[in-house]
């Protein structure tokens, strides 16, 4: 069983920065990928960013390209997010998902908890 467990999560202003963690216990398969989604209040769950297994693709919802990094440590089983340039509109709780090619297409394989962002304006 995969465990999930996401942090970094907190309230900043708008134009400010954030980077969320998220730490992988267990192993699903020799290769999959990890991403974040999001649920703003009163919106459904939306795909945010993803990474391949091996570090070497990357993919972003058109609203956050530009202005968030994912990363991963392989090592580490870890995925980072990295927000930048935060507007009020990416406030959302944040869910660390893996899975395999279902991955950015709203069928991850494990969830994470979730973790609030709040940007204020």
């Amino acid at each position: 069983q995969v465990q999930l467990v996401e942090s970094g999560g907190g309230l900043v202003q708008a134009g400010g920065s954030l980077r969320l963690s998220c730490a992988a216990s267990g192993r699903p398969s020799t290769s999959y990928g990890m991403g974040w989604y999001r649920q703003a209040p009163g919106k459904e769950r939306e795909f945010a960013a993803s990474i391949n297994w091996n570090g070497e693709y990357t993919y972003y919802a058109d609203s956050v390209k530009g202005r968030f990094t994912i990363s991963r440590d392989g090592a580490k089983n870890t995925v980072y997010l990295q927000m930048t340039s935060l507007k009020p509109e990416d406030t959302a709780v944040y869910y660390c998902a893996v899975g395999g090619s279902s991955l950015r297409f709203g069928s991850p394989d494990y969830w994470g908890q979730g973790t609030q962002v709040t940007v204020s304006s």
